[in-house]
């Protein structure tokens, strides 16, 4: 296994151009299951992430033929017969799940293995399930696998849950809606940016949706769907990762290909912070120069607009460090609070209550082995030790690679000192495949 060793202390600089967002590439991959037999979908500005590769291996059992030409991906459906989303891919990611919907609506059932992925609390699929029913699907669970079969028919489908609109959810009922017969109406769907392309992906395939970019869409079935091409959207949690390391290290840093529009919060809070910003067109320019500690703020994960759960861990490692008390409260995912005690290894002061950590920053953070248990723990705990004295040691950092492309380098190339190594004593001990 490997690990990230950073001697932390050195504010960053430069420049870093964001890659495209992986939680929009995956269920728009997802979306080549809703083709016939030759059918082909482009999809450009695709980061190359374990999760990415591991999608396309699943479509590859799937009879999806994925060939990369860059930063491009070439989908193309060999044999529309496959149905089985096998356990020993889908166990390692849980956007896996987004197969599910495309493949009752296109090929008539699925057989679907519970997803797994990162250990951030409960998600359940309940309200997927749910949803399928509502559109006639039939639905069964047996030996760790959903069993799903039937013709869609159109209906109205609630998606309100404990936390908030379910984001993979929209996606599921929104690929199986659009080959449904007749009128679908999706009630407090999700309104991520991620959603919003996947839905204009699927009217670029020949699919009716209003309403995007709303709590309620309208999508009329068709018949059959055609093959397309589109851009994917730039990485908001990358880029707000970037402004985290930015102003935690007092850097000066121009990100670019980022869409302001949707990062409103993420900049505000920033702001609230002390933090200078300049957004252009494409770029925000995150200066903390000469900020000697940031100011304390109350930050609370919701969803879109709110401020993304997907942030939460990185602006709780700024937060470690500001001049006062601060409150973070997770209302999407209310156990999400594994990286604060490998936080408190570094010094900080973090007290848990429920679904709420109350932070009293302290002058400095101090290097030491810590442990990511998911991705975006992992990328909170890098933004800490790049701020924090002497060296640290951020283990498992598989877990990063799920969602960064090259994290280290990308730091490097901005003045960071960090470097990946191997991590002698957890590769003696790993298992033969370890799972995300």
């Amino acid at each position: 296994m490997d690990k990230f060793v950073i001697h932390g202390g050195r504010p960053l600089r430069g420049r870093i151009r964001v890659h495209g967002s992986k939680n929009a590439a995956l269920p728009m991959m997802a979306a080549s299951l809703l083709l016939h037999r030759g059918g082909r979908l482009v999809l450009r500005n695709v980061p190359d992430l374990a999760d990415v590769r591991t999608m396309a291996r699943l479509l590859g059992e799937l009879g999806v033929d994925v060939q990369r030409s860059g930063s491009s991906l070439a989908l193309t459906v060999v044999d529309d017969r496959p149905v089985r989303a096998p356990y020993d891919i889908v166990k390692t990611m849980r956007a896996s799940i987004c197969v599910l919907g495309p493949l009752i609506a296109r090929r008539g059932e699925a057989q679907v293995s519970f997803p797994g992925g990162c250990a951030i609390g409960s998600r359940p699929v309940d309200l997927h399930l749910k949803g399928l029913q509502r559109l006639h699907s039939r639905i069964g669970v047996r030996n760790g696998y959903i069993m799903a079969r039937g013709r869609l028919r159109g209906s109205t489908v609630y998606l309100g849950g404990t936390f908030g609109s379910t984001v993979t959810g929209t996606d599921n009922i929104l690929m199986a809606a659009v080959l449904a017969k007749g009128r679908t109406v999706i009630e407090h769907a999700a309104q991520e940016p991620e959603v919003q392309e996947l839905a204009h992906l699927l009217n670029l395939m020949g699919a009716r949706i209003e309403g995007i970019g709303n709590h309620r869409l309208l999508v009329h079935g068709v018949d059959r769907l055609h093959g397309a091409q589109k851009t994917v959207i730039p990485d908001r949690i990358e880029a707000g990762t970037f402004m985290a390391a930015a102003a935690i290290t007092g850097g000066d840093v121009t990100i670019e290909n980022v869409h302001a529009e949707d990062m409103t919060v993420v900049l505000e809070t920033l702001n609230q912070m002390g933090v200078r910003l300049e957004a252009g067109t494409y770029t925000v320019r995150v200066n903390a120069r000469g900020l000697k500690r940031l100011d304390p703020v109350d930050v609370t994960s919701l969803p879109y607009p709110g401020f993304p759960t997907d942030l939460q861990a990185q602006f709780m490692a700024i937060l470690t460090l500001a001049k006062g008390i601060s409150v973070v409260t997770e209302r999407i995912y209310p156990d999400r609070f594994t990286h604060a005690a490998e936080l408190s290894r570094m010094g900080a002061e973090i007290r848990k209550q429920e679904s709420t950590a109350i932070i009293h920053g302290v002058p400095r953070l101090s290097g030491a082995p810590v442990m990511a248990s998911d991705l975006r723990a992992g990328a909170g705990l890098v933004v800490a030790g790049l701020a924090a004295r002497g060296r640290t040691e951020v283990l498992r950092v598989y877990h990063v690679d799920r969602g960064y492309d090259r994290l280290e380098e990308r730091l490097s190339s901005l003045g960071a000192n960090i470097r990946r190594a191997k991590d002698a004593a957890a590769t003696a001990t790993a298992p033969a495949a370890a799972t995300a």
